[in-house]
């Protein structure tokens, strides 16, 4: 039977009392030390209950008169047993924010899964580099190229002895430049080429040169004849203006397999060629060959039939599309870094959740028993 003690008893029983709770400051000094190693935060200090004891009668029989124990005096420091306990603010550690300690948490960026990750950015990122910087160079190449083109074909016409020597070169710079020559077509010599496409339709160029006197001639396209109904029936082509004419026309340099992409083939018909190449088709002419060749523009006198002119070319927009490729390989360099950060992120966000999740579990098991006084 528990209840308050009389005073006489309570005077009585002080002594024992005394040796069944722990002395004051040893209380405080444990239950502060556990405060400490298990990172808990008083949330609440209450009063102590009152002391119970065991009542025991007197010994000569009366009914002790109930009175009230003595209540112990409020401490600023309560037991084990009125702390509660709550969550850790920062799982993490006790640094004082999120992430106190982050080298615990990026660990998993020493695993072999991300040590590849890192090592395909690392590689990437230089790749991509490369190639944007290699599609800014061809757009600077072809912006040059389309408005040194643009300039020449509106530049005023000079003779073609002043631009190209016989035996000679055309230099890149003069490409389309507008030429003039003067002299008698030579018929006997004239040539076709093959495989020269206009609108579409499947053709041959007419290349007839153009004796200019003292041993020296020029190459002159004088237009585009369609094809004959088979590969080696040879198409009906217009026979030169008679006598000495004026030709007006753009200046090219002579073909290869590279600037032109057609493919030098030996066996074909007598009269036919697949490229315009000064070099080699001078080699069999009883005169000198000027370098490169002209696209007749005009003519004077005309002539009564001719082959249909070649369009002008199409100097392009400058690579703009190269442009917009450096650019495009440029933002990929910006996607890598961007989602490779966001990867890590993401991982290290999983990692803290797991860990909150961790403490929060055990910091919510059921409190122990309160520990009587």
């Amino acid at each position: 039977m528990v209840a308050d003690t009389p005073s006489w008893l309570n005077r009585r029983r002080a002594p024992s009392m005394m040796r069944d709770r722990p002395s004051r400051p040893l209380l405080a000094v444990f239950t502060d030390s556990m405060v400490r190693q298990q990172n808990l935060v008083p949330q609440t200090i209450r009063e102590t209950a009152p002391a119970r004891v065991i009542l025991t009668p007197p010994s000569d029989g009366t009914k002790p008169a109930p009175t009230s124990a003595p209540r112990r005096p409020t401490s600023a420091l309560a037991p084990v047993s009125t702390y509660r306990t709550t969550p850790s603010p920062h799982p993490e550690g006790r640094g004082g924010a999120r992430g106190a300690y982050p080298e615990c948490v990026y660990r998993f960026l020493l695993t072999p899964r991300w040590i590849s990750l890192h090592v395909v950015v690392l590689l990437v990122i230089p790749a991509f580099v490369f190639l944007g910087r290699w599609q800014f160079g061809r757009y600077e190449e072809r912006s040059f190229t389309s408005h040194q083109a643009t300039a020449n074909l509106a530049a005023a016409p000079v003779p073609v002895d002043r631009l190209t020597t016989p035996g000679g070169t055309v230099r890149v710079q003069d490409k389309y430049r507008t030429v003039t020559a003067a002299g008698t077509f030579d018929a006997a010599h004239q040539l076709l080429v093959r495989r020269r496409p206009q609108e579409g339709v499947l053709g041959f160029y007419v290349l007839t040169p153009l004796v200019t006197g003292d041993g020296q001639a020029v190459l002159v396209n004088r237009g585009w004849v369609k094809a004959g109904a088979s590969a080696d029936a040879v198409p009906d082509v217009p026979a030169p203006a008679p006598g000495r004419v004026t030709v007006t026309g753009r200046l090219r340099p002579a073909e290869t397999e590279d600037t032109s992409g057609i493919k030098d083939r030996p066996g074909l018909p007598p009269g036919q060629v697949m490229l315009i190449d000064t070099g080699r088709i001078g080699g069999g002419l009883p005169y000198r060959l000027y370098g490169g060749f002209v696209e007749l523009t005009s003519q004077s006198p005309q002539a009564a039939a001719a082959p249909v002119p070649v369009p002008e070319p199409d100097v392009g927009e400058g690579g703009g599309l190269n442009l917009a490729y450096g650019v495009q390989w440029w933002l990929f360099i910006a996607v890598a870094i961007g989602g490779w950060i966001l990867l890590i992120r993401r991982e290290a966000a999983d990692i803290r959740a797991g860990q909150a999740e961790d403490g929060s579990k055990r910091d919510t098991k059921e409190p122990t028993e309160p520990i009587d006084a």
